[in-house]
């Protein structure tokens, strides 16, 4: 057998466990697992003795704000990132460029500017709004992988912006998209709760992080839980909880997994690592919707992600100009969203594998097969087997080293884990074959050398 590229001696973690073995690579695919093949039968061999070999995130969830803000972060700068974190594929949400991705001219026009531009593969969510509900067969004709909608407001300004829906147009959209069988996924936040709590704090001068906590309460998360999935029962339309902050939550989705309704859930490496005492501390960098929680509710959402209750985690993305953050009027002013898809997958190594005691086989399952499943990629991507693309971290779980801000990739260097201690260290990431972001201390380390061609754009699905 004639190989592209060897893997050598990696600790690699596949669905039976973890085994040092080396992974031949032809065509962008794993066409052969052996605990030792023969590399003069291969063109290259990257040794990767002494690391864990993962299947490549997929992060299903983050924010690279094209068309027309890139200036805020772009497929360049976005993709990198990951790229660096150990992420091979991502889908990148409807929301935060402008046009957003509503209508199938929007949708031409992000492909348009993302191909040849991201370092790996790719796809886009549709938005579910008030007003385009003849769009949705037409957008997932068109190649979007699911739908995303807001029932709580999700700011910004202008007649483009992204909306949130009414009862009626969530309603109207799951009937809509279960009749093709597509996928929703919702921001669950009651808006009559948040705004009433934001207006009587705004009325009493109360403008800290705390103040935007108890704006944000778990229970406006639970009413609006609660109502997807009456609506997801009565129209048939498969469901997916992004960013869920509570057990409670997670709990009510799995209860109704269990009922027999199509529905899935995520949460993000910061619900599981900050809390609301590191928000006020951190200040807006930190500052996000939902909040961060308390230390008992985190506590809790860990045990529901150790039981099962979350399927999958992602980074949920959503950097801005840093000015944004420093130089906003009040906590409440300031842009809500957390920069921090570079640090998903070593954040839940560190957290999951060396400080709690999880099997490496936890995290891919959380990162990279259950997402690939989800989303349709489930056969092609996800896993490290024979036949999948060539998708690979490498991570140097004996490398902790402390994060700062010029080691980042996305356009704007801030992130709440800056200065933060992680326990293991991406050194390398391989896209369907390809190496795409080596780690070290000169400029070749940072993934800016590496071809933009590299990744593709995998939605709609193409046949293995």
């Amino acid at each position: 057998m004639e190989l592209d590229r060897i893997i050598r001696s990696g600790d690699v973690v596949t669905q039976g466990g973890v085994r040092r073995m080396d992974i031949g690579i032809r065509g962008g695919k794993i066409a052969a697992l052996a605990e030792r093949l023969d590399e003069t039968r291969a063109d290259a061999v990257l040794d990767a003795g002494g690391m864990l070999v993962m299947p490549g995130m997929i992060d299903a969830h983050v924010h690279l704000n094209e068309p027309n803000m890139g200036h805020w972060e772009g497929f360049e700068t976005g993709s990198a990132a990951l790229a660096a974190g150990g992420c091979t594929a991502y889908l990148d949400m409807p929301l935060n460029g402008n046009p957003p991705t509503v209508t199938t001219e929007a949708l031409r026009l992000k492909a348009s500017l993302a191909e040849g531009r991201s370092r790996v593969d790719y796809g886009f969510w549709g938005g579910l709004v008030p007003g385009n509900l003849d769009q949705l067969k037409p957008l997932a004709d068109a190649g979007v992988t699911a739908f995303k909608a807001f029932i709580s407001n999700p700011g910004g300004e202008g007649e483009g912006r992204f909306r949130q829906v009414d009862d009626w147009t969530l309603y109207e959209g799951m009937k809509r998209i279960a009749s093709f069988g597509g996928l929703l996924a919702l921001h669950a936040e009651s808006d009559s709760i948040t705004a009433a709590l934001t207006e009587a704090a705004g009325a009493e001068g109360r403008a800290g992080a705390r103040d935007y906590a108890a704006s944000r309460p778990v229970v406006a998360e639970l009413e609006a839980v609660n109502k997807a999935l009456l609506f997801a029962e009565l129209t048939g339309c498969r469901l997916h909880f992004v960013h869920i902050s509570s057990a409670s939550a997670a709990g009510r989705i799995a209860a109704a997994r269990e009922r027999g309704l199509d529905v899935t859930a995520e949460t993000c490496p910061h619900y599981l690592l900050l809390t609301e005492d590191d928000m006020e501390r951190l200040g807006p960098v930190a500052k996000c919707a939902p909040p961060l929680r308390s230390a008992d509710e985190r506590a809790a959402l860990w045990k529901a992600v150790e039981g099962g209750m979350i399927d999958l985690i992602a980074s949920d993305h959503s950097p801005c100009p840093t000015p944004l953050k420093t130089a906003a009027a009040s906590f409440f002013a300031a842009w809500g969203g957390i920069s921090g898809a570079q640090s998903s997958l070593e954040l839940m190594l560190s957290e999951g594998v060396i400080r709690r005691g999880w099997s490496p086989v936890t995290v891919a399952d959380l990162t990279a097969r259950k997402p690939a499943e989800r989303f349709g990629l489930g056969g092609r991507k996800g896993r490290i087997a024979t036949g999948y693309d060539a998708d690979l971290a490498l991570v140097d779980m004996r490398h902790p080293y402390t994060l700062h801000e010029e080691q980042l990739l996305y356009r704007h260097k801030h992130s709440p884990y800056a200065g933060m201690t992680i326990g293991c260290k991406v050194a390398a990431t391989i896209c369907r074959g390809e190496i795409v972001y080596r780690s070290g201390s000169g400029p070749e380390s940072d993934a800016t050398e590496t071809a933009y061609e590299h990744g593709k754009r995998i939605w709609p699905i193409a046949s293995p």
